[in-house]
């Protein structure tokens, strides 16, 4: 997989006034932060002095960031690191980012689209994949429930049974 950046982050608006900002959390949560030194937050680099669970998510402080002001500026700013710095995989485990932008095709060969989100709504990861433009109209979108997935570098062939 390329060395791309992944989002473990964003930050949703200023904590307090001393420049701590609360964080949406794309990941296993806020400890999981910490084995981050520091994030890209669009081409500007935040190194992380502390992070721990607040309101619908995280609160962190980063030393870049000394006031409320600075860290209301930042509202909006999702935080990457290289997919090169994220903890290796167990078997059947996959990061959303290797497969998003992904071909799709079925066990049967059939193309099926372009994989745009994966959701879990509770019962287990749904691939959302985008059908192909037909005469310059965007192709439909349909969801799939994800029972087994093969991945290569430049696709994905699902094995589920899904009805459009």
């Amino acid at each position: 997989m390329t060395d791309k950046p992944v989002t473990l982050a964003a930050i949703v608006g200023a904590h307090g006034v001393a420049g701590e900002v609360r964080l949406k959390l794309f990941g296993e949560g806020a400890e999981s932060l910490k084995s981050y030194k520091s994030f890209d937050a669009a081409g500007r680099t935040l190194t992380l002095k502390s992070v721990r669970p607040g309101p619908n998510g995280a609160v962190a402080r980063f030393a870049e960031i000394g006031d409320r002001g600075a860290a209301e500026a930042l509202r909006g700013t999702a935080l990457t690191v290289a997919r090169s710095a994220l903890p290796p995989l167990g078997e059947g485990e996959y990061y959303h980012a290797d497969v998003i932008g992904l071909r799709c095709i079925s066990t049967t060969g059939e193309a099926l689209g372009e994989i745009v989100a994966i959701e879990n709504f509770g019962a287990g990861d749904v691939i959302e994949v985008q059908r192909p433009s037909v005469d310059e109209k965007p192709g439909k979108r349909f969801m799939v429930p994800m029972h087994a997935v093969t991945l290569s570098d430049e696709q994905a062939v699902i094995e589920a049974v899904f009805t459009e």
